[in-house]
């Protein structure tokens, strides 16, 4: 395989030609046509090829009837086919909305009705799953199916055509759409831990500056590949896409890995630029790298809960010449703060500062600034606030608020986006994830930062994933309890993390009760599913209570 370095063309489009996110396929074709634009397995797809499949999907989305702003909703694997979606569903005009691929059909169904798509692209065996509740999917007209649909009866009212029939159409650019950057051009649905996903709407300003800002200090180049294994449906996966595609690089298409197998993906292709959520970060420390596998990384970013400061000293103590990138994220403002590589060994538990041209503010009681060593809730305010949460006005007014320093002469309320996230700042500027402000145990008068108290028990040699959630307590109003699981060689006992933890914290931190499960569940993006969990340990608790 040609290194990534030696790519055919290595033109950089212009950023001016890009304002939509249809311009990010277009502006590639015109650039570096005939250049490696994605890898699936053993499978290839050039620029030009991706162009012309997203044009053939735009012209039959528009012949379909579908205008600016109508949704379609996509249900896929990575493959090639997910990438046209994207990017055909925006030349024709539409909101693209990624049902995540781990998704049961009820969640589908959900989305499918919540979003008010008429149209669902997916596989004919997902078609197959959603057989018996497709009926319940008020809006829906058509489906496209990624292949044969032959022993599929479709729903009545509901009409299913071929991918491979679409592809045979005639070629050729979009007709009669003008899209605008202030059009929406996605929903992005939450993972759902705490009740049913909900959307949130993102405009193409909102997906294309995301795509500028963090290419710009990720300093990405046509020379870059990147491994994808974040859904697209998740905004730092769908970030990944537009800056690997808005620079002319390549990126290779892969659903969940385990650790090992990222490994032989590393190595095999090459990869420059890997992203991916903490949970993935330490399972890949719990595995030996041999040889110079993970070397030809650039750079690695990590977002979706903080990686412990002795994991992050470890990843750069085995990646020595790869710039690490500790980010902190919102769906509901795409990206928002990043810590500069040379400032990671001196500050590995830190999030850095706002991204590039936005601010975070750091707001206490009366939404007054906090003072560096103070604590407060972390506030967003840029070009990257979405539009809010899709048919959800209630939500949204909790969340997206007027800009409390906005000058009161102005008229026009600028809205900003409060994260619900507890942030520390120190006196260089730089922000501290301390947890949610719902999730902040409150134990004897002491408010406790689960991430604190997890962070001392990921140094417990053995542990491979740790929760420490607030439980009712007669006399203290919560307690500290601890949900673990293990490595596989470890044997541990609850006893021995108790006692690691009363060695590292102080006392009213130390856990009541420790907990070890053989496995923690995830949401769809991969982080560690705290609701789910607690919801768990309360339920049990509950029936224990009952029945004494």
């Amino acid at each position: 395989m040609k290194p990534a370095h030696e790519s055919e063309n290595a033109s950089i489009p212009v950023h001016d030609r890009k304002r939509v996110v249809a311009d990010l396929i277009t502006s590639a074709r015109d650039a570096c046509a005939d250049k490696t634009a994605a890898f699936q397995g053993s499978s290839t797809i050039t620029y030009g090829e991706l162009c012309e499949g997203s044009e053939r999907l735009g012209r039959f989305l528009r012949d379909l009837g579908v205008e600016k702003g109508d949704r379609v909703c996509f249900y896929l694997e990575k493959m090639f086919e997910k990438i046209m979606s994207i990017f055909g569903i925006s030349m024709a005009g539409g909101v693209f909305v990624p049902i995540n691929r781990l998704s049961k059909p009820g969640q589908a169904v959900h989305i499918l009705n919540d979003s008010g798509a008429r149209i669902l692209i997916t596989t004919a065996s997902r078609l197959t799953s959603l057989t018996d509740v497709i009926h319940e999917v008020n809006s829906l007209q058509t489906v496209i199916s990624i292949g044969p649909v032959r022993d599929i009866e479709a729903p009545p009212g509901i009409s299913v055509i071929e991918w491979g029939e679409i592809m045979d159409r005639p070629g050729g650019s979009v007709p009669g759409v003008h899209v605008s950057e202030h059009d929406l051009a996605a929903i992005l649905y939450t993972s759902g831990s705490t009740g049913k996903p909900k959307g949130v709407v993102l405009s193409h300003q909102n997906i294309m500056a995301g795509m500028c800002k963090i290419s710009e200090y990720l300093k990405i180049t046509p020379g870059d590949r990147l491994l994808s294994i974040l859904s697209f449906g998740f905004d730092y996966g769908l970030n990944q896409l537009t800056t690997a595609f808005g620079q002319c690089a390549q990126i290779v298409l892969a659903d969940y890995l385990f650790p090992r197998d990222i490994i032989k993906a590393v190595e095999r292709y090459e990869i420059t630029g890997l992203a991916s959520v903490a949970h993935t970060w330490i399972q890949l420390l719990q595995v030996p790298w041999e040889g110079t596998a993970m070397s030809s990384l650039r750079y690695i970013t990590n977002s979706g809960g903080a990686i412990p400061a002795h994991l992050v000293l470890e990843l750069k103590r085995r990646l020595p010449h790869t710039e690490i990138f500790l980010m902190y994220g919102l769906t509901e403002a795409f990206r928002s703060t990043y810590l500069p590589p040379e400032l990671v060994e001196k500050h590995p538990s830190s999030i850095g500062r706002a991204v590039p041209g936005e601010e975070i503010m750091v707001l206490g009681p009366g939404d007054r600034p906090v003072q560096p060593g103070g604590t407060g809730e972390l506030v967003h305010r840029g070009v990257l606030v979405s539009q809010g949460y899709w048919n959800d006005p209630g939500l949204t007014a909790v969340r997206f608020r007027p800009n409390p320093l906005q000058p009161p002469e102005v008229p026009l309320r600028e809205m900003v986006v409060y994260s619900g996230d507890q942030v520390r700042i120190d006196e260089e500027g730089l922000l501290y994830f301390i947890g949610r402000w719902d999730e902040m145990i409150k134990c004897a008068g002491n408010r406790i930062s689960p991430t604190e108290v997890e962070e001392v028990i990921y140094q417990c040699s053995g542990v491979a994933d740790a929760v420490a959630l607030g439980v009712p307590h007669e006399t203290y109003g919560q307690s500290v309890l601890a949900v673990v699981s293990l490595t596989g060689q470890a044997a541990l006992t609850e006893t021995d993390i108790l006692e690691y933890c009363r060695d590292g914290m102080p006392s009213y931190m130390v856990p009541s009760e420790v907990e070890i499960w053989d496995s923690l569940p995830r949401n769809s993006n991969g982080k560690l599913d705290r609701a789910a969990i607690r919801k768990a340990v309360l339920d049990r608790k509950e029936l224990q209570v009952a029945n004494e």
